[in-house]
């Protein structure tokens, strides 16, 4: 057999599963068999690139959502403030002065500002960035190797 004929069973990649037994290459070249595991290599980080972008992806859109919802708060949170706070305040001038109605107004609106940031970060602290299915078909990989060189 030539180093340019191919593998007499067929292709190396996927012919056992992981675990059975090797296929028998006592007929093929050193360069054949280093070139199937170089594509089969390739082919194995691009599918496992692929698998980390669409995680990564799917935790970008949780994130997304988390920031939108703090902006869309914001933007009604401060709507709010601006009207409230002038009815309210023009409401307490009739009990106190302009000034102290003024300050509680203030103090209120804080109040709603901390509720708003406190669940909005509670959103975002979902976000987990780790792509935790590519670690472990990653560590499921580097056995398979290990087993493959026994």
């Amino acid at each position: 057999m030539t180093a340019g004929e191919p593998y007499p069973g067929g292709s190396l990649s996927g012919s056992t599963a992981v675990g059975g037994p090797a296929p028998d290459v006592s007929q093929v070249s050193v360069g054949t068999l280093v070139g199937q595991v170089t594509s089969d290599l390739s082919t194995l980080m691009r599918q496992e690139f692929e698998l980390a972008k669409a995680e990564m992806k799917a935790e970008a859109g949780k994130a997304g959502k988390g920031a939108g919802m703090l902006g869309g708060a914001g933007f009604a949170g401060y709507m709010l403030a601006i009207f409230a706070s002038l009815a309210l305040m023009f409401a307490l001038d009739l009990a106190m002065p302009l000034w102290t109605a003024a300050l509680l107004v203030a103090v209120l609106y804080g109040v709603v500002g901390y509720v708003l940031y406190s669940k909005g970060r509670k959103e975002l602290n979902k976000v987990d960035p780790t792509p935790r299915q590519t670690v472990e078909t990653l560590k499921e990989d580097v056995q398979w190797a290990k087993n493959q060189t026994r």
